[in-house]
């Protein structure tokens, strides 16, 4: 049991360094192909939209599926994805919802009509509900905590990064040929990744005293998150004082009552509710959501801006964004152990403050903008931000969890991060939607985006004011780790000695 959970630590700079065997490169690197294939479908879409609906024509209310489609697949099993990699084990979990990934990839290539085109999508990111926490989870049971994991989780959280930057700009090439190809890239990766993993990932037992199957949890979280996120997703068309918005709302509270009510009853549940008991985990969820909901409502604001109003071609503003990507890739192998010295949530409070500067900075984009002096600076301090947040945000949510939870707790977080995101969009859509000029000239439609960035600012503001409360808990002094010994690292855990900020 882990409750509570012991807050993030740094650790001694006395540690010696691990040599990493190939095999634990291996595994990591078909890990991290699998983040970044998740990334890259996501950023790639959206670029091929147009292109889309002329060629399946397809209405604007059918089009957003496209992209919801995805989103209510992921964000709606995240929960069951993370407790059934725990229950029947990481890798076949993860092999099995990578070959899924692959033959939806397929089929969303070939298709040539809207409904399977969104079915295709819905499958990839329920096979993504599963891969992720899996992957999460297998890096966090194979490569001890300390600066070994911290160093794992750093490169492996620069691939997504890597992947959203790389499909902005693949995305805007391929979609001169065809937007199908947008569809097909992920396939032979995923397949490559697919036999790699079948002879690199570690084989994990499954879990054997687990007190049964969870059943009506199961059911209750997976309808719950799937409601909830159908709700947010559809509140901005339907209208968030509708009927039929608010009696989802209240559909989705009261699932989640009783989804609260069967996991305290329950002796295996599919979230041990003692684990958000942790502050240091409750601050990494709600960071988690602050983190993603408003970058991605930056992105979109960001996006409209400069195809709408500055005229930009899809690559050129694929290329914009690209310096943010490329600072996170850059320093992929640095963070790691900035972390070892600082802790988390020290970085986790730069990172926000930067982002928060950063999205500032963007308010002041006019009609003729220097790049270099105005976007490129708000670029490079998100860049920066999404350095230190996103790989401190997974080593502070799995330090402290022990491996039969690790999927568990790696559902959670990825459940933060995509019901961030679609609330918070919803919300910054809604913002500049009610404020949208009845003269839509182009400076009346920017002054009408300016408020959503100031929505875009309070949200990292508010992620940033959460990390603060956790800037003066106790910390605990970490151990040696040796990659080769679990044995070593129980001991040494044991031998912990706690001492203050």
């Amino acid at each position: 049991m882990t409750t509570p959970l012991p807050s993030p630590a740094s650790p001694a700079p006395s540690a010696p360094a691990v040599r990493w065997t190939p095999r634990l490169w291996g595994t990591l690197l078909v890990l991290c192909a699998a983040m970044f294939l998740d990334a890259l479908d996501v950023s790639m879409v959206g670029v091929a939209l147009p292109s889309i609906a002329a060629d399946l024509d397809l209405s604007t209310s059918t089009l957003q599926w496209v992209v919801s489609g995805y989103i209510l697949g992921y964000g709606g099993l995240l929960l069951l994805g993370g407790r059934t990699a725990d229950l029947l084990g990481r890798r076949q979990v993860f092999l099995v919802a990578l070959g899924v990934f692959a033959l939806a990839s397929l089929l969303g290539g070939l298709v040539d009509s809207g409904p399977l085109l969104i079915a295709s999508r819905f499958i990839k990111g329920l096979s993504a509900a599963f891969t992720a926490p899996a992957g999460l989870s297998i890096i966090t049971t194979t490569f001890p905590e300390g600066p070994l994991r911290n160093r794992a989780l750093s490169i492996y959280t620069t691939c997504a990064a890597t992947g959203f930057s790389m499909g902005l700009v693949l995305s805007g090439l391929l979609t001169e040929a065809s937007w199908r190809l947008t569809m097909l890239l992920p396939a032979p990766i995923a397949l490559l990744a697919l036999a790699a993993g079948l002879k690199l990932l570690p084989r994990s037992a499954r879990e054997r005293d687990h007190n049964g199957y969870d059943v009506p949890g199961a059911v209750l979280g997976t309808a719950s998150m799937l409601l909830l996120v159908y709700t947010v997703v559809q509140a901005p068309q339907a209208g968030w004082a509708s009927a039929r918005t608010l009696l989802s709302f209240l559909a989705v509270a009261v699932l989640l009552t009783v989804f609260v009510l069967v996991e305290r009853r329950s002796p295996g549940p599919l979230i041990r509710l003692g684990v958000l008991r942790s502050g240091s985990q409750i601050r990494a969820q709600l960071g988690a959501m602050a983190f993603f909901g408003s970058y991605v409502g930056f992105q979109f604001l960001a996006t409209l801006y400069m195809q709408s109003l500055l005229g930009w071609s899809a690559l050129h503003t694929a290329l914009a964004f690209l310096p943010a990507g490329a600072l996170v890739a850059v320093s992929s192998t640095k963070v790691g152990a900035v972390v070892d010295r600082f802790g988390t949530p020290r970085l986790i409070a730069v990172g926000f403050a930067l982002m928060v500067v950063g999205y500032v900075l963007f308010l002041r984009v006019d009609l003729d903008p220097v790049y270099a002096a105005v976007i490129l600076p708000s670029m490079l301090l998100i860049g920066a931000a999404c350095a230190l947040v996103f790989p401190s945000l997974n080593i502070q949510a799995t330090n402290g969890v022990e491996d039969h939870e690790q999927g568990m707790v790696s559902g959670l977080l990825n459940t933060s991060v995509q019901v961030g995101g679609a609330i918070f969009l919803a919300v910054v859509t809604a913002v500049i939607t009610a404020g949208a000029p009845a003269d839509p000239t182009p400076q009346a439609v920017l002054d009408s985006y300016r408020p959503g960035l100031t929505v875009v600012a309070c949200i990292a503001a508010a992620g940033f004011l959460i990390t603060l409360t956790g800037l003066r808990t106790r910390r605990t002094r970490p151990s040696v780790v040796v990659a080769q010994s679990r044995t070593t690292l129980r001991e040494a855990e044991a031998d912990r000695v706690p001492v203050r900020d």
